[in-house]
C-alpha cells in the first residue's frame, strides 16, 4: 500500500469509500456537507494502485486539558475498503498519522469510537465519559434550590460566535477534554438547520440567562420535535449542550427546558458525569440518567510533552514505564516530577513506580480514570506502595472531563 495524503481531486472518491463502509446513502445536502468538512482536515489515503482503499480525515482540533489547551487531530470517516481488511491498512494510515504528530508537536490524538475494541490496540484509551439524561416534563420541575431569576432571551443562532462564544471559551478551560469552537465550527457544524440524526427536529435554538447588555450567566442550545396528535407521545425538547456560572443558573436553564409548551420529555445527551443537575433535582423519578458511556478517546502520541503540557493538583515524583507497541519513544521509564507551579517528564533508567500500557495512562490523562481503579483491575502495575494514590491526587481535577461535541 501507499500512505500518502488525499487531494482535494479525489476527496468524492473518499466519501464514496466512507458511505460503502459504513452503509450510508446521504442526500445531496448531506454529501455538500460532508465533503466541506473533509476539505477542512488533514487527509490521509492508502492506495492500491491507483485505487484508493483506505481513508481517514483528520481535524485540526485544539482540546481542553487540566491548566492548558494542546493540538490534538480528531480523527473522522476512518474507512478501509471491504476488499482490503485484515491487510494492515488501518494502522499503516494510523501510523502515519502518529508520524505526523511527533514531526509537527503534537502530542495528543482523539476520536470517538464507532466501535470500541478498534482502538484500544492502537493505544487510545476512553478518557472522559457522557450520561444521557431524560427528564419528565410533563410536570413542573421539582428542584431543590431557587433557580437564578435574571431574565432569559432568545439568541438567533448566526450571533452564536459572538454571543455565546468567549463564554464558552471560558467554560471549555475549566473542563478537560473539550474543543476549541471557531466561528465556522459555530455555525457549519454545531449549529446546522438540519439535524443530521433525526430531521424531524427543530432548527438549534439557543437561550441565553441574562438581560442584554449584561454579562452572560449561561446558555442552552436545543432543539424541539412534535409530538403529532397522539396524546400518549409527547413533544420533546433535546438539549445540545447546556453551560451556567453556578447550580442557580443552570436550574433556571433547565426549569425553561421543562416549561416548553406541547413538550412532555427533555432528552440531553452528553452531559458530563457530575452533572449539578442530579444532585439538585428534587425528584430523580422525574429526572432519570438513562446512559452511561464512553465519549472522547486521547491518545498520547509523545508521551512526555503530553504529560507537562497539562497542569498538575498535587506534588507528584514517579518514574511511570510506559510500554508502546505502535510509538516505541513512548517505551520506556519516564520521571514525572511535577506540583501546581511546574512540571518535568524525562526519561530515566530508575526503578519504576508504576507500569502502564499507554492506552491506560491515555484514559488516566484527563482526570476521569483512577489510577488506583485501574490497579485494581489488574491493568496497571504499581510497584511502589501509595504510588497510585499520589499519581490520582496530582491527576484530581474541580470538574470531571467531559464533552459532547461530537465528530
Amino acid at each position: 500500500m501507499d500512505i500518502r495524503d488525499v487531494p482535494e481531486a479525489h476527496v468524492d472518491r473518499a466519501l464514496e469509500l466512507v458511505y460503502l463502509v459504513f452503509h450510508d446513502n446521504p442526500g445531496e445536502e448531506k454529501r455538500k456537507h460532508h465533503r466541506e468538512l473533509v476539505l477542512g482536515c488533514e487527509r490521509i489515503g492508502a492506495y492500491d494502485g491507483d485505487t484508493l482503499v483506505g481513508f481517514l480525515a483528520a481535524h485540526r482540533f485544539r482540546l481542553s486539558v487540566p491548566g492548558g489547551d494542546l493540538p490534538c487531530p480528531g480523527l473522522t470517516f476512518v474507512s478501509v475498503a471491504p476488499t482490503h481488511r485484515r491487510r494492515g491498512v488501518l494502522s499503516a494510515m494510523i501510523a502515519e498519522l502518529f508520524r505526523r504528530g511527533t514531526r509537527h508537536g503534537r502530542p495528543l490524538a482523539a476520536l470517538w469510537a464507532s466501535e470500541d475494541a478498534i482502538y484500544g490496540r492502537f493505544g487510545f484509551g476512553p478518557a472522559t465519559e457522557g450520561l444521557t439524561v431524560e427528564i419528565d416534563s410533563r410536570r413542573p420541575l421539582a428542584l431543590r434550590l431557587p433557580p437564578d431569576e435574571r431574565p432569559l432571551r432568545l439568541i438567533d443562532p448566526a450571533d452564536a460566535p459572538a454571543a455565546v462564544g468567549p463564554y464558552f471559551d471560558a467554560t471549555r478551560a475549566a473542563r478537560a477534554g473539550r474543543i476549541a469552537r471557531d466561528a465556522e465550527r459555530w455555525t457549519g457544524e454545531w449549529l446546522v438547520d438540519e439535524d443530521e440524526e433525526d430531521d424531524e427536529l427543530s432548527p438549534p435554538r439557543i437561550v441565553a440567562l441574562g438581560a442584554e447588555g449584561e454579562p452572560l450567566a449561561g446558555y442552552a442550545v436545543y432543539r424541539t420535535k412534535s409530538g403529532g396528535d397522539d396524546p400518549a407521545r409527547p413533544g420533546l425538547v433535546r438539549v445540545d449542550e447546556l453551560e451556567a456560572d453556578d447550580a442557580a443558573g443552570a436550574a433556571a436553564l433547565w426549569r425553561y427546558l421543562c416549561s416548553l409548551d406541547l413538550t412532555g420529555t427533555v432528552r440531553a445527551w452528553g452531559r458530563p458525569v457530575d452533572d449539578p443537575l442530579l444532585l439538585f433535582a428534587a425528584d430523580r423519578d422525574q429526572v432519570r440518567v438513562t446512559g452511561r458511556y464512553p465519549g472522547l478517546w486521547v491518545r498520547l502520541v509523545d508521551v512526555p510533552a503530553a504529560l507537562t503540557g497539562r497542569a498538575w493538583a498535587a506534588p507528584v515524583d514517579l518514574v511511570l514505564a510506559v510500554e508502546d507497541e505502535h510509538l516505541p519513544a513512548n517505551t520506556g521509564r519516564f520521571r514525572l516530577t511535577a506540583d501546581p507551579a511546574s512540571r518535568a517528564c524525562a526519561p530515566t533508567g530508575d526503578a519504576p513506580d508504576l507500569s502502564f500500557a499507554v492506552r491506560d495512562l491515555a484514559a488516566c490523562y484527563l482526570g476521569g480514570t483512577e489510577v488506583g481503579a485501574l490497579v485494581r483491575a489488574g491493568l496497571v502495575t504499581e510497584h511502589t506502595e501509595g504510588a497510585a494514590a499520589r499519581l490520582d491526587a496530582a491527576l484530581r481535577t474541580a470538574l470531571a472531563p467531559g464533552t459532547g461535541d461530537e465528530f
